[in-house]
C-alpha cells in the first residue's frame, strides 16, 4: 500500500499474521485526494479536524486468534500510533452484514441513539439504507468490532451507508482521543506513555 501505515500482529511461533490494522493518516490522505470513507459519506461537517484525523480500516484477525488478545495489541498498537504522531481524531467504517437484507443493520442503527455524535461531527451517507424499510423487529446483535469503539468512547456519525460491493450496512464512526473512556486509557494509553 503505497499511502496507507499498517499494524500487523505476528505469531511469531507459528510465522502466522493473525492480525492487521491499516492506517490513512492526514498526511497520506492529503497525498491521495482524501479518505476512504468519504467514498461512502460525505464529511464536510468533518473539514477543520483534517490535520488531526487518522482514519482505520481493513482491521483483521484471524479465526484461530479471536480470543481478545490480538485484537488487544492492535488497538495498544494504534493508540501508540496516535500519540506519537499527536492526532486527536479516530475516523473509520464499520461493517455489519447485510445477508437478512439490512433488517439487522437498521435494528442495530436504531439501538445506537446514546451513541449518535454531535451535530458538528455528523457526516451524510452518500447511498443511503432505506431505514425507513427495514427493521423486521427481530434482535439483533452488535457486532464486536463496533461494540469495541463504542466501548472506547466513539460516536455514531449519523446514518449507515449501504455498500453494495460487499453487501454491509457501513456506520462510519468517530473517536476523539479525549473521550477514551478511563478504563481504555488505564489498559491502552498508561501502558505507552
Amino acid at each position: 500500500d503505497a499511502y496507507c501505515d499498517h499494524l500487523i500482529v505476528r505469531d511469531e511461533d507459528n510465522a502466522r499474521i493473525v492480525g492487521t490494522y491499516r492506517i490513512l493518516n492526514p498526511g497520506a490522505a492529503r497525498r491521495v485526494g482524501g479518505y476512504y470513507s468519504e467514498n461512502e459519506f460525505d464529511i464536510t461537517r468533518l473539514q477543520y479536524l483534517r490535520g488531526n484525523l487518522v482514519e482505520v480500516g481493513r482491521s483483521c484477525i484471524d479465526a484461530d486468534y479471536r480470543s481478545g488478545a490480538v485484537i488487544g495489541l492492535l488497538w495498544s498498537g494504534l493508540v501508540e500510533y496516535m500519540l506519537k504522531g499527536r492526532y486527536e481524531y479516530l475516523m473509520g467504517c464499520a461493517s455489519i452484514g447485510m445477508a437478512d437484507g439490512g433488517h439487522a443493520a437498521a435494528t442495530i442503527y436504531r439501538d445506537l441513539d446514546a451513541h449518535q455524535a454531535p451535530l458538528e461531527y455528523r457526516a451524510s451517507p452518500r447511498l443511503p439504507l432505506p431505514l425507513d424499510k427495514l427493521d423486521n423487529g427481530a434482535p439483533a446483535n452488535l457486532p464486536p468490532l463496533i461494540k469495541g469503539y463504542l466501548r472506547a468512547g466513539a460516536w455514531v456519525c449519523g446514518e449507515p451507508a449501504w455498500d453494495p460491493d460487499f453487501n454491509t450496512a457501513d456506520l462510519l464512526l468517530l473517536l476523539p482521543m479525549s473521550r477514551i473512556e478511563a478504563r481504555y486509557a488505564r489498559h491502552f494509553v498508561e501502558k505507552r506513555l
